[in-house]
């Protein structure tokens, strides 16, 4: 039988199709981009840092991928490295690796929809200098001068030629060592990530301590860095005569507060001017293997010998406004800044 078709209804389905089409694409021309805004970089490490956005508006069709993109250029887009977080409006934030030490790098936040790729405004930051150790500890680096130190309290337990060091936590064993050993402050590796490893000095005069290219600073050393912050208006007040450099050193947390003036527990968000980010780590005293002054001060040995029985060393207490120096028994646990080769 044969089938009748009426042209009729052909031409109103025709015109049917050709209605959706146009509807269609006049509603996909009539979806925006999303808005977003990129915040600011933060924790900004030699292979990492953190970035985010807030995403504004969806633009009209909803989200379905968003993060942040980044490269060593201007203006990166989705085609460079990127993160991808979860959909959706509201801030998020993403951790950007992969990054190389002392290199400057552009991101912005982005979010797709429907309208295409919306960016936010490009911020940019440098990644500081950066050192791994034999334990595969990365750590922060600045210059000072013409001096290049860690900004991290060394926390390796293995010599540079991968040798262990001994970990020694009964206060017996440590009074009576004459041999290298290290600790954690109160015995709890948890201190480690934030204040490193206590090491006796029998451990800095290996000479193995640092990683490769670096090595602990001699009393020289330090007062080279002490004379540069003096000369060049670190001390707290401006001045370039005498040592009141302590509060450019230390860091901008960690410290028990001080009513001094100048001191470093007075107003510590102001601490810190240098980069360097001295840390109150405490110290083993030698006699009865206590551990000391925790949030109070920092000790940091110098490879320099005294005599038979001390080394030289620098410390930051919170009550003072000035760098201290001294010597101090060799079977003392101190932290240990390293310095870059030169």
């Amino acid at each position: 039988m044969k089938v009748q078709i009426n042209p009729v209804i052909v031409i109103y389905a025709a015109l049917f199709v050709m209605f959706s089409i146009f509807n269609s694409c006049v509603n996909d021309d009539a979806l925006t981009k999303a808005t977003v805004e990129t915040t600011q970089v933060t924790s900004i490490k030699p292979y990492t840092a953190l970035c985010g956005g807030t995403i504004l508006s969806d633009g009209g069709s909803d989200v379905t991928k968003c993060g942040v993109c980044w490269s060593t250029t201007p203006n990166p887009v989705i085609e460079n490295d990127t993160t991808v977080n979860a959909v959706g409006t509201g801030t998020f934030t993403s951790q950007i690796k992969a990054l190389s030490p002392s290199t400057t790098y552009y991101v912005r936040a982005y979010a797709v929809n429907k309208g295409g790729v919306g960016y936010g405004l490009q911020v940019s930051f440098t990644t500081p200098i950066g050192v791994t150790d034999i334990d595969g500890n990365v750590y922060s680096a600045v210059k000072i001068g013409n001096q290049v130190w860690m900004v991290d309290n060394l926390k390796t337990t293995k010599y540079n030629d991968g040798t262990s060091i001994p970990l020694v936590s009964d206060g017996t064993a440590w009074y009576n060592l004459s041999t290298p050993g290290y600790c954690w402050y109160n015995n709890d590796a948890s201190n480690k990530n934030n204040y490193g490893a206590l090491y006796n000095w029998y451990t800095v005069n290996t000479g193995k301590l640092a990683p490769t290219g670096w090595h602990v600073p001699t009393d020289t050393e330090w007062t080279t860095l002490e004379n540069y912050l003096i000369a060049n208006g670190y001390n707290y007040d401006g001045t370039i005569t005498d040592n009141n450099i302590a509060k450019s050193l230390a860091a901008t947390a960690g410290w028990n507060s001080d009513s001094g003036t100048g001191t470093i527990g007075n107003d510590i968000k102001i601490n810190n001017a240098t980069g360097f980010a001295g840390l109150p780590g405490g110290f083993r005293y030698n006699l009865d293997s206590s551990f000391q002054d925790f949030g109070d001060c920092g000790f940091w040995w110098s490879s320099t010998q005294g005599n038979t029985f001390n080394a030289s060393f620098r410390g930051l207490f919170r009550y003072n406004s000035g760098v201290f120096s001294s010597y101090i028994y060799k079977q003392c646990g101190a932290s240990v800044r390293c310095l870059r080769d030169n």
